[in-house]
């Protein structure tokens, strides 16, 4: 899928949202809320992530409790890397199911998965899926490849460059956002420091968590979000990481400001790389 130069050439980046819900995801279990109720297939959110897909790479950010069904749903039969954001099991969760892309067209070849985390979220996942590192494996275990990243610093996924983003979750734990071209990714911030959005201007489209209207400890609210969309100034961009809180699609997604939208699962988006 390389671009070729043509009279007018375009190479187009494909966004995926495959989970656009909280660590509980939409609905929450017992509850009878609005949301959780509702008939809206866009009030329906599995735990966030998103896939991209650019000149023949495709990665995964995140890889919650629900990548399975995300990737069921998706049809996705190949995977070049997943990028973890954070450690936190709504997001590091759904890891041991990577060992279905190891076998894919299997045999000859068993495929790796290629997995990229800062320090923090790298040790938790070769401590949560120890069996996964160990000398002797027993059979069946997923084969990965774990990528330290060092969020200062760019690195390549298939020839495309992934610029880290840093940030805090809450004052415990850090997160790591992603710029890739002329998409950004944030999900699960709650402060960024002003270094840190300089590596953001000039996106075509940032998708950024808002958790609900109401402050939070540990996650941007719709203000919060809106505020730094306002900062990037982007062409759109796209609310993430939402609780039923946030209230129903059709009565919310309204009220965004011009070029603001709530994003949904399912939701593809194509931007010109």
């Amino acid at each position: 899928m390389n671009c070729e130069l043509h009279v007018i050439s375009l190479c187009i980046m494909k966004l995926t949202f495959l989970g656009t819900g909280t660590s509980q995801g939409v609905p929450v279990i017992g509850c009878r809320c609005a949301v959780c109720t509702s008939h809206d297939p866009r009030d329906n959110r599995l735990r966030t992530a998103a896939m991209v897909e650019v000149r023949g790479v495709r990665v995964v950010i995140d890889a919650g409790p629900d990548f399975r069904s995300q990737m069921l749903r998706a049809g996705v039969r190949h995977l070049d890397a997943i990028l973890l954001t954070h450690e936190h099991k709504d997001h590091t969760g759904g890891l041991d199911d990577v060992r279905a892309f190891n076998f894919v067209d299997y045999p000859p070849t068993i495929h790796r998965v290629h997995i990229y985390a800062a320090p923090a979220a790298a040790a938790v996942v070769r401590k949560d899926f120890d069996y996964a590192f160990v000398q002797n494996k027993y059979r069946g275990v997923p084969e990965i490849e774990l990528h330290e990243i060092d969020v200062a610093r760019p690195f390549e996924v298939g020839g495309v460059e992934i610029v880290p983003v840093a940030g805090h979750h809450s004052s415990r734990f850090t997160v790591t956002g992603y710029r890739i071209g002329p998409l950004a990714y944030l999900t699960d911030f709650k402060t960024i420091a002003d270094s840190e959005v300089e590596k953001l201007l000039g996106v075509d489209v940032l998708v950024v968590n808002a958790l609900r209207f109401a402050p939070h400890d540990s996650h941007f609210n719709v203000d919060e979000a809106l505020a730094l969309v306002r900062r990037i100034q982007p062409r759109r961009a796209y609310l993430t990481h939402m609780s039923h809180e946030i209230g129903l699609h059709a009565a919310t997604d309204p009220t965004l400001p011009e070029g603001v939208y709530m994003a949904y699962d399912t939701l593809q988006i194509e931007i010109n790389d």
